[in-house]
């Protein structure tokens, strides 16, 4: 079975939408984008969106990749420092040249879009809407980043559930993926009746979905879901 995510996305935004009605709010969300990644571009798009969706206003905040360190920090300060913004969301990843870590500390907590990780909120939603369960699963992790890696693997830890890498997936039961690589997840690496949550775009679905049992596409699965997590962040600490 496909696990889309587009349903389960838009019953979020509709609930968000009627709780911004409803109580007045006034929320404006701004991302930071640097350089001209293609596939970021898409997906800041796609938050504006939502966001207009749902009655949140959006600010984009677009630089040139070649941006010295120093004056991006400045810019991202001053984003900080304006008050008729909610919340701020630096666009991952960065070009290479930048101390990501020390960027993403210029974002205090109350002004934290993804203080409570939308990825691990859409992984959530979609297990919980499609009726899987982890227990008694052979999980596998890939990936180890701060957006999807670290949160989704401390999210598993406090559930009391283990994990382990990709040296094992030959034998999971239940894989999710988030390194950002094209293709790194292959047929033959899998085994039939595996659960796939791929949150990075790093599966060959074209080549595995007849082989899983669930899978999320690669377009409209776990991102339109993250999405709308994040609005529901914001919401949320209003």
């Amino acid at each position: 079975m496909i696990l889309y995510g587009k349903e389960i996305a838009d019953g979020i935004l509709d609930k968000l939408k009627e709780t911004i009605k409803e109580k007045q709010l006034k929320i404006k969300l701004a991302v930071v984008l640097v350089g001209d990644d293609r596939s970021s571009e898409i997906y800041v798009a796609k938050k504006g969106e939502a966001a207009k969706r749902v009655g949140i206003d959006f600010e984009l905040f677009k630089f040139k990749k070649d941006i010295e360190e120093e004056v991006l920090k400045n810019e991202i300060k001053n984003i900080v420092k304006n008050e008729s913004i909610s919340a701020i969301v630096i666009q991952l990843p960065l070009p290479e040249k930048f101390n990501v870590e020390g960027i993403m500390k210029l974002i205090p907590d109350a002004k934290d879009a993804e203080s409570i990780s939308p990825v691990v909120c859409a992984v959530d939603h979609i297990l919980k809407e499609y009726g899987i369960s982890l227990v008694d699963k052979k999980i596998v992790l890939i990936g180890s980043g701060i957006l999807v890696g670290e949160p989704v693997g401390k999210w598993l830890n406090d559930q009391g559930l283990s994990f382990f890498g990709i040296d094992d997936i030959s034998n999971a039961d239940v894989i999710i993926s988030g390194a950002g690589k094209k293709n790194l997840i292959r047929s033959e690496m899998v085994k039939d009746g595996v659960i796939l949550i791929d949150v990075g775009g790093d599966a060959d679905f074209d080549a595995i979905k007849d082989k899983a049992l669930h899978i999320t596409p690669v377009i409209g699965g776990v991102g339109p879901v993250t999405v709308a997590c994040l609005l529901k962040n914001l919401v949320e600490t209003k």
